[in-house]
């Protein structure tokens, strides 16, 4: 079964200042003051690339005008280029990609909002990315249209998505992700409380995979990926956002992904690592946890660990899947009831999409009797087939791609929900969140304090071919959202599926 991908890259326009005011034939506000939220909704769709630039440069250096709003919500489609018979390695609608960007959602109980960010982009056809950052309003069940953070000015590769943090005054801050040493990432933080309209440009620096944590009367502890012997864990901290103390090496045993979060004053990572260097090997499953900081880390049952750690053989190890000869991705991390962290991955076989790396089965790490326990939930057909996982006492869900899609051996396919009542022992699905659908969907994300109106977000998109990317979420009841892909008014009502 042979499959093949098609792509578009659009080339960057080049537009002259002078040009801004003849946008779609229309008048558009004068370049110092365009707010382009209210006045044109439908403006965005119409601005090429260069101009998109523009006026992102000039918001950030004068300080006086509202960001570019687009006029719906349009993920970013991406292809990685690594063929096989059954596909590319990993392609699609990964406007909600990567695991390793956390979170990108928050509910704010102060106005009742959550606030999300995703890859994006102006037209079903355009693979330019854009940061794009909004919020469910869920006292009058609206999203308005989202705002352009950042232009990635080229980039159309979703790994540079963003990560977001609120801290205690309620100012948002978005790290944008960037990409090895080519890239730099970026720190901007809202210029009002809860408000998504300005920002201002705070850091820049080498920050990939950002995962920013905001502890209330300490400031930040960010974790992040530098591409230095592979891809290398390091953590930083800063009391305000603006101030920050030299970063530190966490892991370095050829290159590692990880997946954070925080319970009460404890933050918890976990990580997998790359034999020598190769992101195709990636295996075992390792954790750590720090009360204080990140002065010191401790295994799970507090025993204190040197960093960096460079050794694969290390207290800090849950499983050798390395032994076993099998492949770990990981999905998520939350906590049970006591506080013991919780894993969700996927493991298989083969790093290459199709029948060989089967079975790839939805594994939960957990605690049980002071030991790790391992629990089969499912089998998928993909190994970026990544969800989320929800604890509420013995209560756990898995919302996922876990049922085959209308693009078999590619990324993602239909949601379902999977609960457990017995605190992750045993595992039923108990409804399919999307049946017959066009595209794939992936990368269910959890919120961070997660609403039961806005439980769950991810983005669909074609597995084989350049298609539109449409964003959704789901309810805790298993209701999907169509988020308006098109918007005519400056706010509007998420749309149900049926």
């Amino acid at each position: 079964m042979e499959k093949r991908l098609i792509t578009n890259h659009t080339s960057t326009g080049s537009v002259a200042l002078q040009n801004l005011s003849r946008l779609n034939g229309r008048a558009a506000h004068p370049v110092q003051t365009v707010t382009l939220n209210c006045c044109h909704p439908e403006l965005v769709e119409g601005l090429s690339k260069g101009v998109i630039t523009i006026l992102l440069l000039l918001i950030f250096h004068s300080g006086t005008a509202q960001l570019p709003r687009a006029n719906g919500y349009k993920g970013i489609w991406f292809t990685l280029g690594q063929f096989t018979q059954y596909g590319d390695k990993y392609s699609g609608g990964l406007g909600t990609y990567t695991s390793s960007h956390v979170p990108i959602a928050i509910y704010a109980e102060a106005v009742n909002k959550t606030f999300f960010v995703y890859g994006g982009t102006t037209a079903e056809n355009e693979r330019h990315l854009l940061i794009m950052l909004s919020y469910y309003d869920h006292r009058n069940k609206t999203v308005p249209q989202p705002v352009i953070v950042y232009d990635k000015q080229g980039v159309d590769d979703p790994h540079d998505n963003a990560s977001l943090s609120i801290d205690e005054k309620g100012y948002l801050w978005v790290f944008v992700s960037g990409r090895n040493t080519t890239r730099p990432g970026i720190i901007f933080k809202s210029k009002a409380p809860y408000d998504i309209t300005n920002f201002e440009k705070i850091r820049e620096g080498e920050i990939t995979y950002p995962q920013p944590w905001y502890m209330p009367g300490k400031g930040f502890i960010h974790l992040f990926t530098k591409y230095t012997k592979g891809r290398e864990l390091y953590w930083s901290t800063s009391p305000d956002g603006k101030q920050w103390q030299p970063e530190q090496k966490l892991a370095g045993m050829g290159g590692h992904y990880q997946i954070s979060n925080v319970w009460k004053n404890k933050l918890v990572s976990v990580f997998n690592y790359h034999p020598n260097g190769n992101v195709d090997k990636r295996t075992n499953c390792y954790l750590v946890q720090t009360t204080d900081m990140g002065k010191t880390w401790t295994t799970i049952d507090n025993q204190p660990i040197t960093t960096p750690i460079t050794d694969k053989h290390n207290p800090a190890l849950i499983k050798d899947f390395e032994a076993e000869g099998k492949l770990v991705y990981i999905n998520d991390l939350n906590f049970d009831a006591a506080g013991n962290p919780v894993t969700l991955a996927v493991v298989s076989k083969g790093y290459a999409p199709g029948p060989d790396g089967n079975p790839r089965d939805w594994v939960i790490m957990r605690r049980k009797n002071g030991q790790w326990d391992f629990v089969k939930v499912c089998s998928s057909t993909h190994n970026y087939d990544m969800g989320s996982l929800y604890i509420e006492g013995d209560h756990w869900q898995i919302i996922g791609p876990t049922e085959t899609g209308p693009q078999q051996w590619g990324t993602g396919g239909e949601m379902a929900l999977w609960e457990s009542k017995d605190a992750g022992s045993t595992w039923t699905k108990t409804r399919q969140l999307t049946q017959q659908s066009p595209r794939n969907h992936s990368y269910a994300r959890r919120p961070l304090n997660a609403h039961p109106d806005f439980y769950a977000m991810w983005a669909d998109g074609d597995a084989d071919k350049l298609s539109r990317s449409v964003l959704f979420f789901t309810d805790k009841q298993g209701q999907v959202f169509m988020l308006p892909y098109n918007m005519q008014t400056t706010a509007a009502k998420p749309v149900p599926l049926k």
